[in-house]
């Protein structure tokens, strides 16, 4: 039988990837797919903690008219109702699930608390962390970066709706070509989009590594988990 190759992974969800081919919101079908993919890989022994973005309900930095930090602050409680919704879906599969907010709500979610966060994951448990890091100015990539290094994540698993990194965008350029294997000083100097600058420096100081696979096809999650080689995989400078 096959075994994950990871033991606690940060899995980063874009608003985008929730909204499916809707383009808008939440898409069932999606998300569904998504909680199931967990449930699985959390059956496997998979400490598996989530990032959600918010770009599919609202995205701060393209309200041009409104000041940002305000529109910032909106776009991270955008990626509050996705939690919620993913949380719901996870319930549904009996998957014990806590969702942590940077900004404190607490009739509907935990404060986030790093050593709370561990001991959920090592309990078994799926931590959906929301609200961003709790400040404007910063993305759920930078978000997703700084609660690996906090948790001791061994990966972050980027689920996007394109299937890895390209030189250009593959939905405007047919001949766009991919990358299989990266280096996160490659990512700067090429300004290839994968993650925002913040982020991709956040992951480099800290040697995490990063896969970046399409969320579109089924089954996806736990064959990165599982070492399938998919996507893109970024790391730090080669020795």
């Amino acid at each position: 039988m096959q075994k994950p190759i990871f033991k606690r992974i940060i899995l980063k969800i874009s608003g985008e990837a929730l909204a499916g081919k809707k383009g808008f919101g939440i898409d069932p079908d999606t998300i569904n797919s998504i909680a199931h993919q967990i449930m699985e890989i959390r059956q496997s022994g998979v400490e598996v903690a989530v990032v959600v973005g918010g770009g599919n309900i609202w995205r701060g930095r393209s309200s041009k008219d409104m000041d940002r930090a305000t529109a910032d602050y909106m776009g991270m409680l955008a990626t509050v109702i996705n939690a919620l919704a993913l949380q719901d879906a996870l319930e549904k599969r009996d998957v014990p699930t806590r969702v942590q907010t940077a900004i404190e709500m607490r009739q509907i979610a935990e404060p986030y608390i790093r050593r709370k966060a561990i001991r959920h994951l090592e309990k078994g448990r799926v931590v959906i962390f929301a609200g961003g890091t709790g400040n404007p100015f910063f993305s759920t990539d930078t978000t997703a970066a700084l609660r690996a290094a906090e948790i001791d994540a061994e990966v972050i698993l980027l689920a996007k709706r394109v299937d890895g990194v390209y030189d250009s965008d593959p939905e405007k350029n047919p001949d766009a070509k991919k990358f299989s294997d990266l280096e996160y000083i490659d990512v700067l100097n090429k300004g290839l989009g994968v993650m925002d600058s913040t982020a991709t420096s956040l992951c480099m100081d800290n040697k995490i590594p990063l896969i970046v696979f399409g969320i579109n096809e089924e089954g996806n999650i736990k064959k990165v988990v599982m070492g399938d080689k998919i996507g893109t995989y970024v790391k730090g400078e080669s020795k």
